[in-house]
């Protein structure tokens, strides 16, 4: 049955319970980042506290490209309602946590749900749109899960101070049982026609175990250190068992990775630019928190509350240059907001002091990298998805939510490498009692300067790659079928 593409009323439904779930999963990347301290207090194992962050992050990065196989073969409708269900449960032992060991094992549940509903998620809002009108909806889509990880502080801050650490978690059941209830009866099955009916289990035991060796060896990078030998070793068989599953890819005849998707210059422009971007993105995110919660000593709930404005700004424009990228260009937009994102951040490194001056210091260049970020977050995951056949939409959205998450990982660890100095520095100032002076902090603006040079060569990286689709290409996108 073809799809009539009048009911847009029931697509942008589609899209917004698809949306809520993204929110929820984006969210609970970042939310648990101001409540580290807390739940050490409360559970204790300090040495684990790390875990529930960076476990989280690595399980959902290694998930995805199996789970956006898994969605294309068994149904998009099945792989979102089961992660939903997964996330769920997560959330619900993560909320009754008695120790730091069940948290991190409760936050790998969660992060393996949210990693089969996300690729899923994308697969059932593309359906509903044609392709042309497919970059709006996935610029809405991409900005909520965007404004959700830049969001996480302030909402985190809020229920920390208000409630306690655990009400971080438990927020997600009344929205998951809403959608739940709602998708249930209004989401439609697709899958790829042409897929087997079962998945590659040996491509799935190289390539899972792969993407979580090499995000585990970047994460664990600015603790180990990376020549440490546990880091090397990590990154090496990483690398290893990912150069096997593309072997793998190669040989069989449904591989859980379609490298024929490499031969799309929009998707190859969109995958390489997103994973720089996602690199200063999270790399400027953590150094804007650091410095004002340490440096500055805003509480959680300040701290969000300071950093607010970008997010706002990111989710005004998001829908605008959606739209503009139609007219004007992926690449073009994207440029726009990779040259914001630059300026705004360099210009951190100009203005900011250990003095607190948050109307004149910080404040103009949230709002500059916020509507940054507006342009690039939606047009990086439209320009990846919006133009795929349909029989590669859960496969997509996984390669490039993969390496964005890998590049987020990565934006991380060099955040906390290159800040480190000036954080040891303010460490000594804090127990000698001495006055912090701007030269002690340098290696943070080093690192500003670097996550800049970062955001403005993704945006290079989109001029120079991206192609718009052919003709042809766009015909096969919009052959939409549903199987119920």
């Amino acid at each position: 049955m073809k799809i009539p593409f009048t009911q847009m009323t029931r697509a942008y439904k589609v899209l917004s319970l698809t949306a809520i779930a993204t929110f929820l999963v984006s969210l609970d990347t970042s939310i648990v980042v101001v409540a580290q301290r807390t739940i050490e207090q409360d559970l204790g194992h300090p040495t684990l506290m790390t875990w529930v962050f960076s476990g989280y992050n690595i399980a959902y990065a290694a998930g995805l490209l199996t789970a956006g196989r898994f969605a294309d073969v068994n149904g998009r409708k099945r792989s979102f309602m089961r992660g939903l269900i997964l996330f769920s449960i997560g959330s619900v032992l993560c909320g009754l946590a008695p120790s730091t060991p069940f948290l991190v094992a409760a936050r790998i549940i969660q992060a393996i749900g949210g990693a089969q509903l996300t690729p899923a998620s994308i697969a059932l809002v593309l359906p509903e749109f044609p392709a042309e009108k497919r970059t709006v909806a996935i610029g809405i889509w991409g900005a909520v899960g965007g404004l959700a990880a830049a969001a996480g502080p302030t909402f985190g801050g809020l229920l920390v101070d208000w409630l306690n650490w655990r009400a971080l978690f438990f927020i997600n059941v009344p929205f998951c049982v809403f959608t739940l209830i709602v998708g249930n009866r209004i989401l439609h099955e697709s899958k790829d026609p042409n897929a087997s009916k079962s998945v590659d289990m040996i491509g799935t035991a190289l390539g899972f175990p792969g993407v979580a060796l090499v995000t585990l060896a970047i994460t664990q990078s600015s603790e180990w250190g990376w020549g440490d030998d546990r880091t090397m070793i990590a990154l090496a068989l990483g690398l290893v068992l990912l150069a096997l599953f593309v072997q793998r890819c190669r040989t069989v005849s449904n591989p859980l990775l379609d490298l024929s998707l490499f031969k799309l210059p929009f998707v190859v422009a969109s995958n390489i630019s997103g994973l720089f971007f996602s690199v200063g993105f999270l790399g400027m995110w953590l150094l804007n928190t650091q410095w004002i919660q340490a440096i500055w000593e805003y509480s959680p709930t300040r701290s969000g509350l300071a950093t607010a404005p970008g997010p706002i700004m990111a989710a005004v424009l998001a829908a605008p240059m959606g739209r503009l990228a139609v007219k004007w260009g992926h690449a073009r937009v994207l440029l726009l907001g990779s040259v914001l994102l630059s300026v705004g951040t360099f210009m951190l490194t100009i203005t900011m002091t250990p003095t607190p001056n948050y109307l004149g210091d910080y404040l103009p260049w949230m709002i500059i990298t916020g509507a940054g970020v507006g342009c690039s977050i939606s047009t990086l995951s439209s320009s990846a998805n919006a133009f795929l056949p349909p029989s590669r939409f859960a496969m997509g959205s996984a390669l490039n939510t993969t390496a964005r998450q890998i590049g987020s990982a990565l934006g991380a660890a060099l955040a906390a490498s290159l800040a480190a100095p000036a954080m040891v520095n303010f460490a000594m100032s804090q127990k000698t009692g001495t006055e912090l002076t701007e030269g002690m902090l340098s290696s943070f603006y080093n690192a500003w300067r670097f996550m800049a040079a970062v955001y403005l060569f993704a945006g290079i990286i989109m001029i120079v790659l991206f192609r718009k689709p052919t003709d042809e290409q766009m015909a096969a996108a919009n052959e939409v079928e549903f199987v119920d």
